[in-house]
C-alpha cells in the first residue's frame, strides 16, 4: 500500500504488528470513545500482558474473526443467553439488550490454556493467546477444529473472547471489528490481544492523553475511520 496519509499510516502500523508490537485504535467518539492497545496474537508475550495490564488497564481480551469463530463453534454469549433462558430465568433478566453505544455484544467464552495454573498470570495469559492464535493459523483443511479447541483450552477462564461480525466494518465498527481488518490487511493471522486504556480519573483515557502515550512510546495511533477509509479500498 502507498499514497495518502492515511495508507501511510496504516502501512506503518501494519509493519508494527508484523514486528510484534502495539497499536492503539481509538473508535469514534459516537461510539465508546475509547483507545485499545492491540498486538497480534500470534507474537504475545508475558511482557505484551504486562504492558497491558499496567499501562492499558482495562479488560485483555481475544479479538478473533468470524470465520475462525464458526470453526470453533464459538457462540455469541447474548444468543446463547436466549437459548438457554427457559431452564435458568436470570439470563433472560440480565439480557444485554440496552448497551448504550451497540446492538448487540461480541463477547463469547471466556478461556484458559490447559496448561495453565490459576490463567491469571501474564505468563498463563500470554500462552492462552498465544496458543489460540497459533492453532487458529492452521485450520484450513480441518474436519477436527471442535476437537483441536477443547484439547488445548478449557472454560470459563480469564481470557474472554469477542467475536467480529462476519461483514466486519459494513456491520460493526467496535475495536474487534477494526482490529480484525487491520490484521487481515497485514496478512497476518486475524487474532488480536486488545485492552481498553483507562485514565485515572475513573474514566476511559482522553483520546488527547492516548495521542501523547503513543508519541512518548513510538507507537501508531489509528482512528477508527481511518481504517474504515482503507479497509473498504483493500477488501473491494
Amino acid at each position: 500500500m502507498s499514497g495518502g496519509d492515511g495508507i501511510s499510516k496504516i502501512d506503518e502500523a501494519i509493519k508494527s504488528l508484523k514486528r510484534g508490537k502495539f497499536v492503539l485504535i481509538y473508535d469514534n467518539e459516537n461510539r465508546e470513545g475509547e483507545t485499545d492497545l492491540i498486538v497480534a496474537s500470534e507474537f504475545v508475550t508475558p511482557t505484551h500482558i504486562r504492558t497491558m495490564r499496567k499501562d492499558g488497564g482495562g479488560l485483555i481480551v481475544l479479538m478473533v474473526a468470524n470465520d475462525i469463530a464458526r470453526k470453533f463453534h464459538l457462540p455469541y454469549l447474548a444468543d446463547l443467553y436466549s437459548d438457554i433462558k427457559e431452564k435458568y430465568p436470570i439470563f433472560g433478566e440480565v439480557a444485554p439488550t440496552d448497551i448504550p453505544y451497540d446492538t448487540k455484544s461480541s463477547f463469547s467464552l471466556s478461556i484458559n490454556h490447559r496448561n495453565t495454573f490459576t490463567g491469571i498470570t501474564d505468563i498463563d495469559r500470554g500462552l492462552t493467546v498465544r496458543r489460540f492464535a497459533e492453532i487458529s493459523s492452521d485450520l484450513n483443511g480441518k474436519d477436527n477444529a471442535l476437537e483441536l479447541f477443547g484439547n488445548e483450552f478449557r472454560s470459563p477462564g480469564h481470557v474472554p473472547i469477542c467475536v467480529a461480525r462476519d461483514g466486519l466494518l459494513n456491520e460493526r465498527e467496535g475495536h474487534t471489528e477494526l482490529s480484525v481488518s487491520l490484521l487481515k490487511m497485514a496478512g497476518l493471522t486475524p487474532v488480536a490481544t486488545g485492552c481498553e486504556m483507562m485514565g485515572d480519573n475513573g474514566k476511559a483515557l482522553s483520546k488527547t492523553d492516548a495521542i501523547k502515550y503513543a508519541n512518548r512510546n513510538n507507537l501508531v495511533f489509528l482512528e477508527g475511520r481511518e481504517i474504515k477509509e482503507v479497509w473498504k479500498r483493500w477488501s473491494e
